[in-house]
């Protein structure tokens, strides 16, 4: 989609959107929003819903970088717990099955 195309207050709504699309655990939505949003809520000139869509590019980001952090942890414990807490650790795990020989 083309934002120059697109009037100030469906940018608005779709930024919105997005943002609170992020909840439903998709953070990915997040850093799309951060993304897309960034030139509309910095580097354009002012304009009326520019505030709002600036809000939702900074909350976007921060979201993110919290989904990140918590991310980059739980794989970091899981690694180096996974010996000792064995068969739970297998359980909870994704194993992709070898294949028949």
């Amino acid at each position: 989609m083309d934002l120059k195309r697109v009037s100030n207050e469906d940018k608005l709504k779709l930024c919105k959107t997005y943002y609170k699309a992020g909840f439903l655990f998709l953070p990915f939505l997040w850093l799309v929003n951060f993304v897309w949003f960034f030139q509309e809520a910095f580097t354009k000139p002012s304009f009326e819903q520019q505030k709002q869509i600036k809000t939702y590019v900074i909350r976007s980001l921060i979201g993110t970088s919290i989904w990140m952090v918590v991310l980059i942890t739980w794989i970091t414990i899981f690694q180096l717990k996974r010996a000792e807490w064995g068969e739970t650790a297998d359980k909870i795990s994704f194993i992709i099955p070898k294949g028949i020989p």
